[in-house]
This record gives C-alpha cells, structure tokens and sequence, in this order.
C-alpha cells in the first residue's frame, strides 16, 4: 500500500512539473491567447485601491472545477 502512494505522489509531481513547464512555454507563444479568460469571468471579484489589491477568482475556480470534473468523468468512464 505505502508504495502505491509513493508511485501516486511520484506521478503528480511529474504532473505538475510537466503543467508548469507548459505553462511557462506557452507564456511567450501564441497558445496564451487562448486562456485571457482565465481570472476575467463574470465572477472574478478584483477590487484595487491605492495600497490594497484584492482578487477572489470564484467564476474561474467553478469553471475549472467543472472541467476537471467532466474530464475525471470521462477519464473513468473509458476506464472502467
């Protein structure tokens, strides 16, 4: 049991790396132009005052959420 969970950690480390990479590339391509609605959602709350700044991103995390969700759905659907 204890290494599977070690090979789960190993796997989302590489995951996450790997998402970190790609977003770091994709940063000076045209690809970015494709996520200017990540943090711009109807949702987002930003209030910017002289020395303050504050950003609650609650539209961006629901549509995230339900993409991941639809995309863990799907993932298992194949699977099983």
């Amino acid at each position: 049991m204890l290494t599977e969970a070690a090979r789960v950690l190993i796997f989302l480390g590489i995951l996450l790396v790997a998402a970190g990479s790609i977003l770091l590339l994709m940063q000076k391509s045209e690809l970015s132009s494709m996520f200017r609605w990540v943090g711009n959602l109807p949702l987002d709350f930003k209030v910017e005052k002289e020395n303050f700044r504050f950003y609650f991103p609650v539209g961006t995390s629901i549509t995230v959420s339900l993409l991941l969700t639809i995309l863990i759905y799907c993932f298992n659907k194949f699977i099983h």
